[in-house]
């Protein structure tokens, strides 16, 4: 489908689904948005829905300002994954002990590792300018500097929630890796701190919403919060790095007699800010649930743990800030989750795949999420579909 346009205060709001479908809260979000004085273009994903601030798949152009809110507070969060040279008659009929070994390599929820990763013993990692990134950890906020080590030690871990690792097939039994996780608990502990800021400076008291506070170009804070945000984006592409290739050393080890060999890394974050150029202007585009699909830009967009995933390439569309949605987006809130589904149900609509099947993750059932396909119908426009995946192992925190 192409756009419905909605009025807005500003600017107006380009949606890529029917608004009908939409629930009223997250309209107001948008409608919220568009009230503030900096904006400059409005974007919404298929996946769309409400969140903190702003609407989770939302695209936010804003010229000499940007919103730590509409960030939100996992920073750089996003998708990797890597097609490899193993196909479905590679794998066991059972596979727990290969879900169990991912466990045993990557952290989940709030573990961390005993001691920091070392990327130089990791096969092939680049550890290029992984020296000069810690350094820079001295320079970001001082209320978070106290967490050096566990910044250090979560660095290369999945965390909850969402977040996830993956063995998929694609539609010719090829198989894939694939992740989703963030800048962890460093980068949550940074954006709540400048979202504290920015709520007490005084252009931001008389917004319809205070979550929509705001930073403003050439100003101290400003310039802080876009250190910590750029550094908070680059430990999440890290985090993901590093996850991937202790992945595949798992993979090289259960699957040694058939000598894995893995394409290039494809990698988008899904919650950033980044400096785009549309329409003669320089603007800082925030991307709250929603990837970058510049023409020929690799992406990830993915379903819930029982169904399927989609890499997709770019058209470039600049409607849409050259974005779109990254992934089903949610059709209901976690406890409404809870309350709705049972662990029986989790089991029904995971089977095929291994996985958690307990009550730990029924909000994380597929039924609280969109249909995928449908969302991918939507924006028809914005990418093509590559790839489509189905997993058979899902590991979450």
């Amino acid at each position: 489908m192409s756009y419905v346009e909605l009025p807005g205060a500003r600017v107006p709001i380009r949606m890529w689904t029917d608004p009908a479908s939409v629930e009223e809260v997250a309209l107001q979000q948008l409608r919220n948005v568009a009230t503030l004085p900096w904006i400059k273009g409005l974007a919404v994903m298929p996946d769309v829905h409400y969140g903190k601030g702003a609407t989770v798949g939302s695209v936010i152009a804003m010229q000499g300002a940007v919103c730590p809110a509409a960030v939100g507070v996992d920073i750089g969060c996003g998708m990797s994954a890597v097609k490899t040279s193993l196909t479905a008659n590679d794998l066991p009929g059972d596979l727990s002990r290969l879900r169990s070994r991912i466990e045993q390599a990557i952290p989940v929820g709030r573990g961390m590792h005993d001691d920091p990763v070392d990327p130089g013993r990791l096969h092939g990692f680049p550890t290029g300018g992984w020296d000069g990134f810690w350094e820079r950890f001295g320079s970001v906020a001082e209320a978070v500097r106290f967490r050096a080590e566990r910044a250090a030690r979560q660095m290369g871990t999945l965390g909850g929630g969402n977040h996830f690792v993956e063995v998929c097939l694609d539609t010719d039994g090829a198989v894939w890796l694939m992740l989703h996780s963030g800048s962890r608990n460093i980068g949550k502990e940074l954006a709540e701190h400048h979202i504290g800021v920015a709520r007490q400076l005084p252009h931001n008291q008389g917004l319809v919403d205070r979550d929509l506070a705001v930073f403003v170009a050439d100003t101290p804070q400003m310039a802080a919060y876009r250190n910590d945000l750029f550094w908070a984006q680059e430990y999440a592409r890290y985090n993901r790095s590093i996850m991937m290739a202790l992945l595949k050393d798992v993979v090289r080890k259960e699957f040694k007699k058939a000598k894995p060999a893995f394409e290039p890394e494809i990698s988008a974050h899904h919650n950033y800010v980044a400096e785009e150029r549309y329409d003669g202007m320089d603007l800082l585009v925030t991307r709250k649930g929603a990837i970058r699909a510049g023409s020929g830009d690799y992406g990830i967009i993915p379903g819930s743990m029982g169904t399927g995933s989609y890499i997709v390439k770019g058209l470039g569309n600049d409607k849409a800030f050259n974005s779109a949605s990254h992934g089903a987006g949610r059709r209901m809130s976690r406890n409404a989750a809870k309350r709705r589904f049972t662990t029986e149900d989790l089991e029904e609509q995971t089977r095929g795949v291994e996985c958690r099947k307990d009550s730990g993750v029924v909000d994380e059932i597929p039924g609280a999420y969109k249909p995928i396909e449908q969302v991918i119908d939507q924006q028809r426009d914005l990418v093509e579909v590559v790839a489509k995946l189905k997993q058979v192992v899902c590991v979450k925190g």
